[in-house]
Formats: C-alpha cells, sequence, structure tokens
C-alpha cells in the first residue's frame, strides 16, 4: 500500500486514515489544496476491490476539486473522502456517525457533501457530529442535481457559440448518455430551448419516458457514442474518450456531466487534432459544488443560480486561450486553475497521517 509513490499522490497536503472496529468504518480522507481555502469535496462509499483502489480513488478526486473550485471561482480548496464499502449493504447511522467525528476532527480543514453511493440521509447523519457537512436538508440546499445540470446545459450553449456561431440550440442534434438525476433534468433543459434528442441508458423505462416526453430518438448503448449529431453529452460513466472510442465519434462538441471523460490526458489532443471540441467536465459539472459552496455563509439559491452560470463564461474564456496558444481545451483549463490557485498563497507542509 503505498500513498507518496502513488500514482496519482500531486503533493497532496494531507490524508488520513479513518477506522472504527465498532462500526467497520474504513475511510480516507484526502486533502489536495488549500490555497484558496478549506477543502471540499463529496464523500463516494463503493465496495473497492484493494485499500489501494480506495487511496487512488481519494488522491485522484481530490486532485480534482481543487481545480473544480479554483476554475468556479470558489474560496475553496480540493478535497474527497472515500469509504470502503456497499452503499446498499453496509450502511448503518453508527458509520456515518463516526464518519462526522473524524471529518470534525480536522477542524474545518476538509468540508463534506455527497457523491457516488452516499446521499442527503448521510449528510444529515453527520451533521449531529460535524457542523463541517453540506448537502443536506437542515439549513442546506438539498439535492444538488438540478444545479449540476443547469451548468451544463449552459456550458453546452457556450461549446455551441463557439464551435458552431450560434447562439440557442434550437435544432441542435444532442446526444445524452445516462438518464440519471441530473442526465434526465438535463434533458428538460434542452428540450425547451428546442434541440433534437438522442437518449441511452441502461433503464429501458426511462429511454421510453424521455421518448415521450421530449420526443427523444432511443440509441442503444454500444451505439449512442457514434450517433451523427452536434454534441454528444456524456452523462454516466467516465473515460468514454478512449483509444476504442475516439475514432468512431461524429460529434463537433463533446460536453456532458459525466466525470473523467478522457481516459488520459492524450485523448484531449487527439479530439483537438480531429476538430472536436472538448468542454472540460470539471468546469461544465460544477454546478452542484457551486450550489452546496453558498451553504457555508447562509443559503441563497438567487445567488447560487446566478453563479452557476457564469460557467458559460469561465467555458468561453477556456476556448479562446486554447485557440490563441494553439492547446487542447484540456490543457487550457488545467494551466488556467493552476494559476489560480497556485499563486494564491506559498505551499503548506505536507502531511500524511
Amino acid at each position: 500500500m503505498t500513498v507518496f509513490a502513488a500514482r496519482d499522490f500531486d503533493d497532496h497536503e494531507q490524508v488520513v486514515f479513518c477506522s472504527d472496529r465498532s462500526n467497520k468504518l474504513l475511510a480516507i480522507i484526502a486533502i489536495h489544496n488549500t490555497n484558496r481555502g478549506p477543502s471540499l469535496g463529496g464523500c463516494r462509499m463503493w465496495p473497492y476491490a484493494t485499500e489501494q483502489e480506495a487511496i487512488d480513488d481519494a488522491l485522484r478526486l481530490s486532485r480534482g476539486m481543487t481545480y473544480k473550485s479554483a476554475l468556479a471561482g470558489l474560496p475553496y480548496g480540493g478535497g474527497k473522502s472515500v469509504v470502503i464499502g456497499n452503499p446498499r449493504l453496509d450502511k448503518t447511522k453508527e458509520l456515518f456517525e463516526s464518519l462526522g467525528e473524524n471529518v470534525e476532527r480536522l477542524s474545518g480543514r476538509y468540508i463534506i457533501a455527497e457523491d457516488v453511493g452516499t446521499n442527503v440521509d448521510d449528510m444529515e447523519t453527520m451533521l449531529t457530529k460535524t457542523r463541517h457537512v453540506v448537502g443536506t436538508r437542515t439549513g442546506g440546499s438539498d439535492n444538488p442535481s438540478p444545479f449540476t445540470a443547469l451548468g451544463v446545459f449552459v456550458g453546452i450553449k457556450a461549446a455551441v457559440k463557439h464551435k458552431m456561431r450560434v447562439n440557442n440550440l434550437d435544432g441542435i442534434k444532442i446526444a445524452v448518455q445516462g438518464l440519471g438525476s441530473v442526465g434526465y433534468k438535463l434533458c428538460e433543459l434542452l428540450h425547451k430551448e428546442g434541440a433534437h434528442l438522442i437518449v441511452s441508458d441502461i433503464d429501458t423505462e426511462l429511454n421510453e419516458k424521455a421518448k415521450k416526453e421530449f420526443n427523444a430518438k432511443i440509441s442503444s448503448l454500444d451505439e449512442i457514442l457514434a450517433e451523427e449529431c452536434d454534441v454528444l453529452a456524456p452523462c454516466a460513466l467516465g473515460a468514454i474518450v478512449n483509444d476504442d472510442t475516439i475514432d468512431n465519434i461524429k460529434a463537433k462538441v463533446i460536453a456532458g456531466a459525466a466525470n473523467n471523460q478522457l481516459a488520459q490526458n492524450r485523448h484531449g489532443l487527439a479530439l483537438a487534432q480531429r476538430n472536436i471540441l472538448y468542454t472540460p467536465d470539471y468546469v461544465l459539472n460544477a454546478g452542484g459544488l457551486i450550489n452546496v459552496s453558498y451553504e457555508q455563509h447562509g443559503y441563497n439559491k438567487a445567488k447560487a443560480e446566478a453563479h452557476v452560470l457564469t460557467i458559460y463564461d469561465t467555458l468561453l474564456e477556456i476556448f479562446q486561450q486554447a485557440d490563441a496558444e494553439k492547446l487542447p481545451t484540456n490543457v487550457a483549463a488545467d494551466r488556467i486553475a493552476e494559476n489560480r490557485f497556485q499563486k494564491s498563497a506559498p505551499k503548506k507542509n505536507k502531511i500524511a497521517v
């Protein structure tokens, strides 16, 4: 088991291992960078096959949150927590109470939120043990998915404006992969704007519902990435742009809610060489993070929503810099983010606990 030598270790400030034999808690909290402020990031519960997989996920995800917060213009750094366990079988109130106690011991250096495998109920449980939690019903903003969908929606509009020189989505053909809480809400927004939708989800009932409500064409799980369309919106699995799929993508723009859509950074260059505009996912899907961040100082839905809408301008800035410097958009986005969080303050001492 390694931390410092792990592939995804990137000068993380602190990595904390949490355990409680009484409730079988096994968790890792990774704090990547707090130059802009305390780290903020979700808690993922997953049945990792090995401890190293859990460590790697915490390191990778926490680093991504630093970049996401910086480009969202938030006064926060990047952190993430992972709980080793099956969320359908291993969840208990006592487990999340214990995790809340571990978060409290960090004295505000890490603010926890929901992620894959956790939900608002889990955040409510931790709220009884720590005030450093967002995404709750009690004084919070509840489910952040509509804000994530809104950010993706305005991001698609920015990408279409830059690539196709049009200011609306009327008649634009958009293929949406994944109809979960974010993907389906995104389809609602796109349909109202006049977009023509192609959808695909593992849940056939959701496919049929989208067909009925949005007059969407249904595509198969295997064919959705190769559909003839203006925009491909991945809203399910990560790493969908890879060596096996990239040559079959026919979209002019890739812009969706899924995390880590590029299997490797080099695929950003490959898309640019094929004249496909890639909209960096961690910029596009920041709406949920922006929303819950407003809970820290008295939640105001209107202000949170207005901030989410700035994703549009942030993306235009990234596209323009990428064009000016002849860079892939993912590289341009990373450079802007690094400029924001690396200059904010001197690097702090690195600690592994």
